[in-house]
């Protein structure tokens, strides 16, 4: 790996987190944020935060990670430790859960756990039974360790990123999104660049490839304030993809992104770490500020440092 390989590899899960942190503090109208005002890391948020604290979003990626990091994710083995890995997480470590996600996972701990992976598949689509909306944005933010572990296998990384999206999110929509995104990441790491979303939708299944067509194509031609509220995973990747095509004024593409993806308003944390894994993948983690670099860090006791160690670990090692 070059120098710039791992720049870009690195960037995937800081810009990520730095991503994360810059938008906790004005989830769902937190703290004000003026139209022509620069987010900052000041905390708050639903947490309450620390100053650059990272929150779920990165918390549930560093899980991801750290299984890929220790044996791959190519496997049921490793889905049951990511299930195991969440769960040791909401029992004592996380400090902001979406509904689904704290749904899914409490089933699971609450029944046998002989074979976690699956009981979650088992809980989720029980979820979906009942009440038929599983489409959050909750496994398309945790997504991007899944990119960093198949850089060279584009078949194997889509699989996969259902394969973990459905652990929580039984909605194929969900599991679109994380193949769709993951493999834009994947892109963007190999040749240092954004690509182009929508040359990317004729791998998604065929009976809804023109739908998301759609949803990229809207999304390049609106502001990301159009796609608010964004919980939906739909708009939630809609909001992040605009924020890549509409930065905000700065020197750094990805600085000027994740300011957007903060002023597309409502889960501000969660699209600005979504578009951030894109962004870092493509730009490096050297587009980050130092400042963002220094104040960024959340659980489990993890800095800046912490994760291009991790992310470095994973891409090596796939």
């Amino acid at each position: 790996m070059t120098s710039d390989l791992d720049d870009r590899v690195a960037g995937t899960l800081l810009a990520a987190a730095c991503g994360d942190a810059l938008g906790v503090p004005y989830e769902f109208g937190s703290a004000p944020l003026a139209p022509d005002e620069a987010p900052r890391m000041i905390g708050g948020g639903l947490g309450p935060y620390a100053p650059g604290e990272w929150s779920d979003d990165t918390q549930m990626s560093v899980v991801v990670a750290q299984v890929a990091a220790d044996r791959g994710l190519g496997d049921d083995v490793a889905l049951d430790a990511v299930v195991e890995g969440w769960l040791g997480w909401l029992a004592g470590g996380a400090t902001d859960v979406g509904t689904q996600t704290r749904s899914v996972l409490g089933a699971v701990a609450a029944g046998a756990r002989t074979a976690p992976a699956r009981e979650a598949r088992q809980a989720a689509a029980a979820l979906h039974a009942r009440t038929g909306h599983t489409a959050g944005n909750g496994s398309l933010m945790r997504t991007a360790p899944v990119a960093l572990a198949f850089l060279d296998d584009p078949t194997a990384l889509a699989e996969r990123a259902r394969a973990i999206s459905d652990l929580t999110h039984a909605d194929p929509l969900a599991g679109d999104a994380c193949a769709l995104w993951c493999e834009a990441i994947r892109i963007a790491v190999g040749e240092g660049t954004v690509p182009d979303l929508g040359d990317l939708v004729g791998g998604l299944p065929a009976e809804r490839r023109a739908d998301w067509s759609g949803w990229v194509a809207e999304a390049e031609r609106h502001e990301p304030a159009r796609f608010s509220p964004n919980g939906f995973v739909v708009t939630a990747l809609q909001a992040a993809w605009s924020a890549v095509r509409h930065p905000g004024p700065d020197d750094s593409p990805t600085v000027g992104s994740l300011v957007a993806a903060v002023h597309a308003g409502n889960d501000t944390d969660t699209v600005a770490a979504i578009a951030g894994a894109l962004l870092g993948a493509a730009h490096g983690a050297s587009s980050l500020p130092d400042e963002w670099l220094a104040a960024a860090h959340g659980w489990p006791g993890l800095r800046a440092d912490d994760l291009r160690g991790l992310a470095l670990h994973v891409a090596r090692d796939a």
